[in-house]
């Protein structure tokens, strides 16, 4: 089991590559592409991406947590996040200076800023939750742990798109290719096999196919990198 520290700015840690996390991360984790992983999603269309709920355990103060590494002093296996958003107002070219919220479960299934989580009361604490402002090109990253799960539902990341006036463009939950979280669970870090497939899961029933991520890459030594495209309609 290892512990996930990483301080170091976005700057830095694109201009060292993926080494620059103590080579939790390697190079090939981005380059390599990992078919079998990938879903098949219709990237040429350009319809606005599904909408879900908030969840129970949305963010609740997003800009005071303006950051790209929201680890905190959780574990799990590390997880870089590369989201791309695109306007469908403007035939889906890049959607710049908006704000993209994240948040999601640590690898026991506890989200921090809560009460009566799976493992006791996380309200003071704020790991695993963050804003970062989308660039020229609409991206954004976040530097992260592989989220675990909790009962009723399937593996997922949430995410909340805002404009500059705060604003609510988009409320959406990213999910995972269940043969990558079925390799990251057998980590000690994590309880073994979610109960909850991404079929069977509630939010994504209708949409699942809009929901998975682009691409999940990599594996449990070297970590993953989630690729994810979000259509709005800035």
């Amino acid at each position: 089991m290892f512990k996930l520290v990483i301080t170091m700015d976005r700057k830095k840690f694109l201009k060292r590559g993926i080494l620059g996390l103590g080579a939790v991360f390697t190079t090939s984790t981005i380059l390599s592409s990992c078919k079998e992983d990938e879903p098949i999603v219709d990237e040429t269309s350009c319809t606005v991406s599904p909408a879900e709920t908030a969840g129970p355990f949305p963010i609740k103060t997003p800009a005071d947590f303006i950051r790209e590494n929201i680890v905190g002093d959780r574990t799990g296996i590390p997880l870089l996040i590369n989201i791309k958003l695109e306007n469908t107002n403007e035939n889906c070219k890049p959607l710049q200076d908006v704000y993209v919220d994240i948040w999601h479960c640590d690898s026991k299934g506890n989200y921090s800023e809560y009460s009566r989580q799976l493992d006791g009361d996380f309200t003071n604490q704020h790991f695993l939750r963050g804003r970062q402002t989308s660039n020229a090109n609409g991206e954004v990253s976040f530097i992260t742990i592989y989220p675990g799960w909790y009962p009723g539902r399937a593996p997922h990341l949430h995410l909340e798109i805002k404009n500059q006036s705060g604003k609510s463009l988009l409320v959406t939950q990213t999910a995972f290719p269940e043969e990558v979280s079925n390799k990251v669970y057998t980590d000690t870090n994590y309880k073994g096999d979610f109960d909850t497939a991404n079929d069977k899961d509630y939010e994504f029933r209708n949409s699942l196919n809009q929901n998975m991520a682009t691409a999940v890459t990599g594996n449990n030594s070297d970590g993953y990198t989630l690729t994810e495209t979000l259509k709005v309609a800035g």
